[in-house]
């Protein structure tokens, strides 16, 4: 049974971290949701969420003509 260490630490069992997808290194948001209860989720990591999903700054073709600069 996992007890709260005076760090305020927990160790949480293997079984749960493999049923719940969390892996080691990955950033938690943490919230108290209730007297005596916690809740962990994964964050969500920013660059695979927004990668793309601004236009290009550029023109069309105007990164491949400074590109072409390059190899003259």
């Amino acid at each position: 049974m996992p007890k709260l260490s005076r760090k305020n630490q927990v160790t949480i069992p293997v079984e749960v971290l493999r049923k719940s997808g969390l892996e080691p290194g990955d950033e938690l948001n943490v919230r108290a949701v209730g007297r005596g209860r916690l809740e962990l989720e994964r964050r969500p990591d920013l660059v695979d969420q927004f990668a793309g999903s601004l236009p290009s700054a550029y023109p069309p073709g105007y990164l491949e003509g400074l590109r072409s600069e390059w190899e003259r």
